[in-house]
């Protein structure tokens, strides 16, 4: 299995925090999201990385060569990173993910890596990570179908039915990227939807039969981090054992 970490974006929220340092390499506690993530990959026994990169690309990559020498990491840059949104750069890594389990991450998360084991080993071939906690308009909103899998992903989805946030970690296995890079180049391609989520493949792939199963992460440690609230509520929640 490989890992994918989409790491391409300005994070225009965080300036000015980010208007010299890409919002991964930027530090809760000592160590930076992007180091945290590596390490929890590793800890759970996965050393091939693809990195979409964008923003301030030199640094992310000057940063895993000097602290991560002995890594298995392929870069791929996103140079519409300016005016593409993550779909875009999730559809740059087609050739790399189609047909492959992967581990789908955000680069803007804080999790505990045992939040990451517990998706690993879940015995579903294709799965998300779900944090229950008072809902708003801003975050990846999921509403689950009477199996309990994913029903609609998407901030716009009711908050009255949805039981939790996409945290943005998701396992899939080789059926669903396949399904995942056909519907991406169709969107991509056909319909030039480069300022979306791509959240908004996994609905339509939803459609199509294709869809993850939920599993409740809320008793590990996590936080997507957007704005600058974000880091300063990081650093005073983060478990001591995340310092």
């Amino acid at each position: 299995m490989k890992a994918i970490i989409l790491a391409a974006g300005i994070a225009s929220r965080l300036r000015p925090l980010t208007d010299n340092t890409p919002k991964c390499l930027l530090k809760i506690g000592e160590t930076c999201l992007l180091a945290r993530a590596i390490e929890g990959l590793i800890s759970n026994g996965i050393n091939e990385l693809v990195i979409v990169t964008g923003y301030l690309q030199e640094q992310i990559k000057s940063f895993v060569s000097s602290h991560y020498p002995d890594l298995k990491v392929e870069y791929i840059f996103n140079e519409k990173y300016a005016s593409t949104n993550n779909i875009y750069s999730l559809w740059l890594t087609s050739e790399k993910i189609y047909d492959q389990d992967i581990v789908l991450l955000d680069s803007d998360i804080i999790f505990d890596p045992l939040l990451l084991k517990t998706i690993l080993t879940h015995p579903a071939p294709t799965c998300l990570a779900l944090n229950r906690h008072s809902l708003y308009d801003e975050e990846i909103k999921v509403i689950p179908d009477a199996n309990g899998r994913v029903a609609e992903i998407s901030k716009t989805c009711a908050i009255s039915k949805a039981i939790g946030e996409s945290i943005g970690i998701e396992k899939m296995d080789a059926t669903y990227t396949r399904a995942l890079t056909r519907e991406l180049e169709q969107m991509i391609t056909k319909e030039n939807l480069v300022d979306t989520f791509y959240e908004s493949a996994f609905e339509r792939l939803i459609a199509q039969g294709c869809t993850f199963d939920i599993v409740d992460t809320t008793e590990f440690f996590s936080m997507e981090l957007d704005t600058i609230e974000d880091f300063q509520q990081a650093v005073t929640n983060l478990p001591p054992h995340l310092l």
